[in-house]
């Protein structure tokens, strides 16, 4: 067995579906292209990807002096929980398939660490290994596609034969030399069904995602107000996004993931109940997504996302739960506001009445961006 098989039956072991190893060079395209988006705004929200986090990222001798093989790893997530019936006054929003479980940080990483501690077994002697999983500064997605492991999507996903796009990565940087593997000659073709598909044209050419346009971008990272001409077009996403891999015919078959760590165990980690998030306080929202994806949306960011499912989907039933939220001073002036907005989505006489005494409470003329959120939904009431 050569030692590339051998790691390759290290990740299977370790429960990923699919390794590939290339060489420890430079990312020069992915370095090219990171650059561009950062130029062209694409970036903008995400501070902490700057000039220095895109050397890095695609350098592998900064991340591991001496590195020789990247060792690429693919695992499935995708797992089905079927939409349930609709219930007038039990909305229920959606979140993206990867955080249905436990966080894929956390799964991944020890996993990963499992492969990395087998290959000094393998290489017979001490060896130096980095692990990466999504938050560490490494081009990723990059490393998967010079590996082999899939294709360069135009949605911007990996597309890995047999599983399709609902894939997580996790890479191990060594300095371990290993025999790589070739990338795979496949590509989309004409093919542009995400691009088609994605509600806010957030994919604004083929494998460029405008972050300023996307959804998961949104109801995950931005930690201020989706901008309103935005917000209809999220629907019932509370948490992520989904909608440019559902059309991809590459998932057409996609293989339900092998971790159990990573799939639902009820039916609220694929489709939440809507007010109970619109009541929890910081001690309900630790204790129900502590250890998942969600969590990195904090309490309030997945409350603002809420009202906005709630808007959207215009059940007059959840009219009185979106008054407490937005009237209640003590509540966060961004998810008030954002509940003001939904109260605007309804209609009625009820959320008409709140808005015009919201718009002459002293909390909300105090404040600008929630008096101009207020005054938008009263027109849109009227």
């Amino acid at each position: 067995m050569s030692l590339r098989e051998a790691v390759n039956d290290l990740a299977r072991a370790a429960g990923f579906d699919r390794a590939r190893i290339a060489p420890a060079t430079p990312l020069a395209g992915a370095a090219a292209a990171m650059r561009s988006r950062l130029a062209d705004g694409h970036l903008d929200g995400m501070p902490w990807i700057d000039e220095a986090r895109v050397a890095r990222a695609t350098d592998p001798a900064t991340l591991l002096p001496g590195a020789r093989s990247f060792v690429a790893m693919a695992v499935s997530y995708w797992d089905d929980v079927p939409r349930p019936p609709a219930v007038p006054g039990h909305p229920r929003g959606r979140v993206a398939r990867y955080a249905w479980g436990r966080d894929y940080h956390d799964v991944l990483r020890a996993a990963a660490m499992d492969v990395a501690s087998g290959l000094a077994g393998l290489a017979g002697r001490a060896i130096r290994s980095r692990v990466f999983v999504d938050s560490s500064p490494l081009a990723e997605r990059a490393v998967a596609i010079n590996a082999g492991v899939g294709w360069g999507g135009k949605s911007t996903m990996v597309l890995v034969p047999g599983m399709g796009s609902y894939v997580l990565l996790a890479t191990i940087l060594t300095d371990l030399e290993i025999e790589p593997d070739r990338p795979l000659a496949k590509s989309c073709g004409a093919c542009v069904r995400c691009i088609d598909a994605c509600p806010t044209g957030a994919i604004v050419a083929p494998g460029v995602l405008d972050s300023r346009a996307c959804i998961s971008f949104h109801t995950i990272e931005n930690r201020g107000a989706i901008p309103p001409h935005l917000r209809p077009a999220i629907g019932d996403w509370v948490f992520g996004c989904d909608d440019c891999q559902e059309p991809c015919p590459v998932n057409r078959r996609p293989a339900r993931g092998r971790l159990a760590a990573l799939r639902a165990t009820s039916l609220d980690d694929a489709w939440p109940a809507l007010l109970p998030i619109l009541a929890m306080d910081d001690a309900a929202f630790a204790g129900r997504y502590r250890g998942t994806a969600v969590s990195r949306t904090k309490r309030r960011g997945l409350q603002r996302n809420a009202c906005v499912v709630l808007g959207n989907l215009r059940d007059p039933a959840t009219v009185p739960a979106l008054v407490t939220v937005a009237t209640s001073p003590a509540t966060d002036r961004v998810v008030r506001g954002h509940a003001a907005w939904a109260l605007g989505r309804i209609g009625g006489a009820p959320a008409r009445d709140t808005l015009r005494l919201l718009a002459a409470s002293d909390s909300v003329i105090a404040d600008p961006d929630l008096a101009a959120e207020v005054a938008s939904a009263l027109e849109a009431a009227d």
